[in-house]
């Protein structure tokens, strides 16, 4: 897919990962349009607001890109809200919220892209953002990795249904990200560095880092069902790691 002249939207592009994306879309010579509930500080072709948890938003939203920019030809799915709370704790209102934004809003959003894509006939790339707590076990965030794991589940499908169109659809996976939404973890004494050092790399992600991931997986034309991990390796540690017994 080459990005210089595509039609993009991006969906929470107000700041953290969609922000980045953002930013290096309009820098590769696409045409970006933001979908937020925030204002948008940098300049794109167009930016609505968009609670993409309320369908009818969600509808009007898509349709006034694709209007607006004579198409969609590729879709960054990345707003999503995040959540804390032991399962015994939660009220069905916080699970409601959570799911949502993450899982319903991304199928919202999914759904209508694909609609126009396949209305446009000149096929499409679609990456939606999940996480890797979609397939790990973090304890006291149940509902938002089970948002994740349904992204991860819904891009295959997607992939599947879409890819007879033209239209490739994948994922990307962060890890700790240095984001507005992983700003609320300093409250947990010492999380940040020992996330850090328990990654691969050695240290905490970055939007822009997560960026490039979303952006090479819009370019791969031969890809699509896939979820990528960008997460600097975080996910590659293991609890039972023999290693550390021989102090390694």
């Amino acid at each position: 897919m080459e990005l210089e002249g595509a039609a993009a939207l991006v969906t929470g592009g107000a700041s953290g990962i969609g922000l980045a994306t953002t930013e290096l879309l309009r820098a590769a010579g696409a045409r970006v349009a933001v979908i937020d509930v925030q204002d948008v500080p940098v300049a794109v072709d167009l930016a609505l607001r968009c609670d993409i948890s309320v369908e009818e938003e969600v509808v009007s939203g898509v349709r006034r890109a694709h209007d607006a920019l004579g198409g969609i030809d590729v879709a960054v799915l990345n707003a999503g809200v995040g959540g804390f709370g032991a399962l015994v704790d939660l009220s069905s209102a916080e699970w409601d919220r959570v799911i949502g934004v993450n899982l319903r809003g991304t199928f919202l959003c999914l759904r209508e892209v694909g609609r126009a894509m396949v209305a446009g006939g000149r096929g499409g790339a679609v990456v939606a953002v999940g996480s890797i707590s979609g397939f790990l076990a973090d304890r006291m965030m149940g509902h938002y990795s089970v948002s994740k794991a349904g992204v991860a589940a819904l891009v295959r499908v997607a992939a599947r249904e879409l890819g007879p169109f033209g239209i490739r659809v994948n994922a990307v996976a962060p890890g700790t990200t240095d984001t507005p939404m992983f700003a609320s973890t300093t409250r947990l004494p010492g999380f940040r560095a020992r996330v850090a050092e328990r990654a691969a790399l050695g240290e905490i992600g970055t939007p822009q880092g997560v960026a490039h991931a979303i952006t090479a997986l819009l370019r791969l034309d031969w890809v699509t069902g896939q979820v990528l991990a960008a997460d600097g390796g975080v996910s590659l540690w293991s609890p039972i790691d023999p290693a550390e017994s021989l102090g390694s």
